[in-house]
């Protein structure tokens, strides 16, 4: 599958409240970090440098389940390639 590991079972289905991208993910919380705009923070710190800021803006929509992964999955993934086929 295009977003989550063959024979997925249960997934997140997330979007950005800032860039708006919707995607599948096999973590389940309320937020998360998005891979699109957002990037998590490098928590090794020097002497001098600021605790970075975690901006998790990537909001939980709905918990799927059983054939509804890869329904989505598909789905979410032809909006990526443009139809393309060749990659399933």
């Amino acid at each position: 599958m295009y977003y989550v590991p063959d024979d997925t079972e249960t997934a997140g289905y997330y979007e950005c409240s800032e860039c708006h991208e919707r995607f599948l993910d096999i973590r389940i919380a309320p937020r998360l970090v998005c891979p699109y705009c957002g990037t998590e923070p490098d928590m090794e710190l020097g002497p001098d440098d600021a605790i970075p800021e975690i901006r998790e803006t990537a909001n939980l929509l709905e918990t799927l389940e059983g054939d509804e992964v890869a329904r989505y999955d598909t789905l979410l993934s032809l909006a990526i390639t443009g139809g393309d086929y060749s990659w399933i």
